[in-house]
């Protein structure tokens, strides 16, 4: 049931992505040949209009097609026709709606958010090491680690699990008195303490709850939505750094694989547990796709910005046009290779599966 869901949730944020470029380039009078929800043969198409709706064989894309994307046409309202702003609303719309996607699905989840922690110490655990003026006290408040800063215990949670925290030692900014404090190589690292008569595995801290009104649960949802924002930066951060490699990247078959075997988890209670759960995946993913779709890179939304301020450019200092189609001779070399990365993801996807 999960795999289901997976894949129509993978589809319907393709297609919300793709609705954005269509809605835009309607109302900024753009011809939009065909709009298409799934690659590959088609399975049911209706001409309206100027527009071909199709409906395709394999639901993990979509495509909003444009006259003249890449390429001059006599056409006046072709994409490559229409003004640069218009191009660039056109281009940021997929982007904008993936966004706005993945907040509401915050905001809705967010109404139901009975536990909010915070990230200010209130209690350490019995024994913990470095308890004191040179390490931390109840009613300090954890500010940043190695230099990410932290809003909530998410935050705690998500920088501990990172290559440059695992090995016990991080950078700990802290607030004390009003006053920040960088505690350099900080020892801090998983291990037993008994508390209540239960002995479990933590790092010994105890961070403040926040009672869940409903102004603390807009900013909650809104945090969370910025941090699925952040998150993309740490990720290529880890990528560029070399502390995450092709097994850490994942392509649809690992998203789908991923989602199914987190809401298949036995720690997930019931039914309406694993949905928040597998729901809180596809508002991370909508938002990925909305940050990943502006980075500039050749072939992406981000990458057509940028190519549209680069001829801008050109233009001003040549007084010449730049021919649309050296364009998209870059776009389709980028594309090829974006092509390229995605099989090669998906046979490690399937490789780790097997």
């Amino acid at each position: 049931m999960y795999i289901v869901l997976a894949i129509i949730i993978f589809g319907l944020l393709i297609v919300t992505h793709e609705i954005g470029h269509f809605v835009a380039a309607k109302k900024l009078g753009v011809k939009v040949n065909e709009f298409a929800f799934g690659m590959g043969p088609k399975l049911w198409s209706k001409q309206r209009g100027e527009t071909l709706y199709a409906w395709r064989l394999l639901p993990i894309g979509g495509a909003c097609v444009m006259e003249g994307e890449d390429a001059d046409t006599p056409d006046p309202r072709a994409f490559t026709a229409a003004k640069r702003w218009k191009r660039v609303v056109i281009l940021a719309a997929g982007a904008v709606m993936n966004f706005l996607t993945g907040l509401i699905i915050v905001l809705i989840l967010g109404a139901g958010i009975k536990y909010i922690a915070g990230t200010t110490v209130d209690h350490l655990a019995p024994g913990f090491p470095n308890e004191g003026a040179d390490g931390l006290m109840a009613g300090d408040k954890l500010y940043a680690i190695n230099g990410n800063r932290l809003y909530y215990d998410d935050d705690f949670s998500l920088f501990m699990q990172l290559p440059d925290a695992t090995d016990g030692a991080i950078d700990l900014t802290i607030v004390r008195g009003g006053e920040k404090i960088t505690l350099r190589d900080f020892p801090l690292a998983p291990r037993e303490y008994t508390e209540d008569g239960e002995t479990r595995v933590r790092y010994g801290l105890s961070l403040n709850a926040i009672e869940p009104t409903a102004g603390a649960k807009l900013k909650y949802s809104l945090y969370t939505a910025f941090n699925f924002a952040r998150i993309v930066k740490v990720s290529l951060v880890q990528l560029i750094t070399g502390n995450a490699g092709l097994r850490d990247m994942s392509g649809p078959v690992g998203i789908v694989t991923v989602i199914n075997e987190a809401a298949s988890s036995p720690q997930l209670k019931d039914t309406g547990e694993r949905l928040r759960y597998v729901f809180n995946l596809a508002a991370l993913i909508a938002v990925n796709l909305a940050v990943m779709n502006l980075l500039p890179i050749p072939a992406l939304d981000g990458g057509r910005i940028f190519g549209l301020f680069v001829t801008f450019v050109i233009e001003k200092i040549t007084r010449k046009r730049v021919d649309p189609k050296y364009e998209g001779y870059v776009h389709g070399a980028g594309l090829a290779l974006l092509l390229i990365l995605m099989v090669v993801i998906m046979v490690s996807d399937i490789m780790k599966l097997l």
